[in-house]
C-alpha cells in the first residue's frame, strides 16, 4: 500500500467538513489540506480573530465559526447555527495537562473539553453527518483509567496527567461505542480515531510548567517530534483511508512517535466495550445529549 501522504490525500470537493480547534497545530494543518483539496472547511474555534487569522492563511473555502467546547451551551449554538449537512466531522480540540479548572458547566476541564464536549457535538451534529466522525485521541490513553467514582476529580487530589489520560481513554472509548450505535441503527456514517504520536504543537508547550523546564524541554521535544503537518496525518488517514469503522490510526515509526499513518493498536482498557457502554450513558446524564439516531428499517 502507498504511504499517505499530503500529495495523496484526495481530491474532497463537494465535501462540508468541521475540525474543532482548527485555529492551530495538528488541527490547522488538517483542516488547510482538506480545504486545500476542495472541501468547504468550518473552522470551529473558541477564539474567533485567531480561527480567521487561520483562515486567511488557507487556500479554498473556509468558514470561522465560534465553538467553546468547554459549555454546553456554546456547543449546542453552535449546532443550532449549522443547519447543513456535515460530510466530516473532526474532533480535534483539546487540551493537556492544565492546572485544576472546571468547564462552565463544572466538570473536570480536560475530561469536559476533551470528551464531554466532542461527545455533545458529535450527538448534535449527528443527523447532518453523512459519512465520518475522527475523533483525535493520544498514545497517553494507555495511561488512563475511567474512575466513575470521580470523573470530574471532585475528591482525589488532581493529577494533571492522570486526568489527560483518563479523557483520552475516553476518546477511544467514545468512538467504540459510537460505531456500535451507528451500525445498529443501520447508519453509513464511520467512527474513527487518531492520534498524531510526539508532534511539535501548543500542546507540547502546555500551561503549568515552569518557565525554566519549558526552556530545558523545548529543544528535545524539537529534535524528538515531528511537525504539525506530519502530526496531521493521522488524522486525515482515519477521515479518508478505505478504512472499517472504529479503526484507530498513528505514526508508524519507532512507539508510533512520528512516521506515515497506519492503524495502531490501542490498550486493553480502550477495549473494553462494557466500560465504554458505561460510559456513554453517563456522558448521556451528564450532557443531558443523546444519541439521535433511530434503527433503519430496512425491507
Amino acid at each position: 500500500m502507498p504511504t499517505f501522504t499530503f500529495a495523496t490525500l484526495p481530491p474532497q470537493t463537494g465535501r462540508t467538513v468541521v475540525v474543532t480547534g482548527a485555529n492551530s497545530g495538528i488541527g490547522r494543518s488538517a483542516a488547510r489540506a482538506l480545504a486545500a483539496r476542495g472541501a468547504r472547511v468550518v473552522l470551529a474555534v473558541r477564539d474567533v480573530a485567531k480561527g480567521r487569522a487561520a483562515a486567511a492563511a488557507m487556500t479554498g473555502e473556509t468558514e470561522v465559526r465560534r465553538l467553546d467546547l468547554a459549555d454546553l451551551a456554546s456547543i449546542r449554538e453552535f449546532a443550532d447555527a449549522l443547519d447543513e449537512p456535515v460530510d466530516l466531522l473532526i474532533n480535534n480540540a483539546g487540551l493537556m495537562v492544565p492546572p485544576l479548572g472546571r468547564t462552565a458547566d463544572g466538570f473536570e476541564l480536560q475530561f469536559g473539553t476533551n470528551h464531554l464536549g466532542h461527545f455533545a457535538l458529535t450527538n448534535l451534529l449527528l443527523p447532518r453527518i453523512r459519512q465520518r466522525v475522527v475523533t483525535v485521541s493520544s498514545s497517553g490513553h494507555r495511561a488512563g483509567r475511567i474512575d466513575f467514582d470521580d470523573l470530574n476529580w471532585e475528591r482525589r487530589r488532581y493529577r494533571p496527567m492522570a486526568a489527560y489520560g483518563q479523557s483520552k481513554l475516553a476518546n477511544l472509548l467514545f468512538t467504540a461505542e459510537l460505531q456500535r450505535r451507528l451500525t445498529e441503527a443501520g447508519s453509513p456514517v464511520l467512527a474513527n480515531a487518531a492520534h498524531p504520536g510526539l508532534a511539535s504543537t501548543n500542546l507540547l508547550h502546555h500551561q503549568g510548567v515552569p518557565t525554566w523546564l519549558a526552556t530545558l524541554q523545548r529543544p528535545l521535544v524539537n529534535l524528538l517530534a515531528q511537525s504539525e503537518d506530519d502530526g496531521a496525518l493521522p488524522t486525515l488517514y482515519a477521515a479518508v483511508a478505505d478504512l472499517p469503522g472504529n479503526s484507530y490510526a498513528g505514526p508508524s515509526g519507532f512507539l508510533e512517535g512520528r512516521g506515515a499513518p497506519h492503524l495502531v493498536g490501542r490498550s486493553r482498557r480502550a477495549r473494553d466495550l462494557d466500560t465504554a457502554r458505561r460510559l456513554w450513558t453517563v456522558s448521556e446524564q451528564l450532557t443531558g445529549v443523546r444519541f439521535a439516531l433511530t434503527r433503519v428499517s430496512r425491507a
